[in-house]
């Protein structure tokens, strides 16, 4: 037996028997262990997991389809993501793999594990803004569209020249242009062909209500009609302070049982759309859209017109010019008249104005 002296006295000194040493040990051990496992945990779950070199956020599409396995791919190529080891056994953790999600996501810099998979396995994918104008024909849109969403151009442009969904909405092959109106929509980078024309059928619907059904009424024109004659002032001019005045020009040929003989429309008959200048030839093309053989309105438009070029058929200025032509200053700007003879005046003006520019 032990003894240790005290002022007091010897006093016995007794060891702790080895169990308790060997539980002491062991819980000390488990604090140890518990606080280097609570390190990783944390880390692996909250701490800041992804990088992006240049800004704030980066953009990432996962395909419809994709797998985990895709994901991984993209993430990785993007080289985004700092321990692929922690967010591959978080996602795993949170059933990913088998909860993966198609769209349009923006990583944000700086997110952890959590914020990331909790993003992608939810759906929460961000739109995007698409955007079409100064469009020929369906080709080109679909051609448009399919960059900006997921659906390719083969889907869209099978989708826009569908004969029986067409006639469902009162239109034609002809007039399909009819129903896409310019501007910027916001769409989930996943969306279908089909989704994408329902979206253009509500925002057609909606364009022509209220005010400007009112005023299509009032034109004695359908509105196919109204959207062909739109996209004839549209390749006229790009002055939209004089579509109107150019807009009532037709309207007054048409009212007079007249050709229109739009040069526009004989640029889209040929199928050559870098036609600069139209020739007499070009006036014999064996097209029904060749208004200069062809009476009323060709069958459908000629392109997408803008808004501004709807609105000024809806609103065309009411005038007796029937002619019109390229302005001798050079500015863009038409000038017209109401008669042949002064229409013929200013053609050569302008003819003239075209020579000096040519010899100078």
């Amino acid at each position: 037996m032990a003894y240790y002296h005290s002022k007091y006295g010897y006093r016995n000194k007794r060891k702790r028997p080895r169990w308790v040493r060997f539980l002491l040990w062991t819980l000390v051990l488990l604090i140890i262990a518990s606080m280097v496992a609570g390190y990783f945990l944390y880390n692996a779950i909250f701490r800041n997991n992804v990088w992006i070199p240049e800004g704030n956020s980066v953009s990432v599409y996962i395909p419809t389809g994709a797998t985990y396995d895709d994901v991984r791919l993209i993430l990785y190529g993007q080289g985004i993501i700092e321990n692929r080891s922690t967010f591959e056994w978080l996602a795993e953790r949170k059933k990913y793999p088998r909860l993966v999600k198609p769209g349009h996501y923006v990583i944000r810099k700086g997110m952890s594990n959590d914020e990331l998979i909790n993003l992608l396995r939810m759906g929460e994918q961000t739109p995007v803004k698409v955007i079409f104008n100064n469009i020929r024909t369906a080709e080109e849109l679909a051609q448009r569209i399919s960059r900006q969403i997921e659906s390719d151009s083969a889907s869209l442009i099978s989708a826009m020249t569908d004969s029986a969904y067409l006639a469902g909405k009162g239109l034609s092959r002809e007039t399909a242009l009819t129903l896409f109106i310019p501007n910027t929509y916001e769409f989930y980078w996943n969306t279908t062909a089909g989704q994408f024309m329902e979206r253009m059928h509500r925002e057609y619907m909606i364009f022509w209500k209220d005010e400007r059904s009112v005023k299509a009424a009032e034109t004695d024109l359908s509105i196919p009609e109204i959207v062909t004659l739109a996209s004839i002032v549209e390749k006229e001019t790009n002055k939209n302070d004089e579509k109107a005045r150019i807009a009532g020009v037709y309207i007054n040929r048409l009212k007079k049982n007249w050709l229109l003989q739009a040069d526009p429309t004989l640029v889209y008959a040929a199928g050559d759309f870098s036609i600069k200048r139209v020739l007499n030839e070009h006036k014999k093309i064996d097209s029904p859209y060749n208004t200069y053989i062809h009476a009323g309105l060709p069958p459908g438009p000629i392109c997408i017109p803008s808004i501004a070029s709807i609105d000024a058929v809806l609103n065309h200025e009411e005038h007796d010019y029937l002619f019109f032509c390229a302005s001798d200053d050079m500015s863009g700007y038409h000038v017209f008249a109401k008669s042949i003879t002064q229409h013929n005046k200013n053609a050569r003006k302008y003819q003239r104005a075209l020579d000096l520019r040519k010899q100078n």
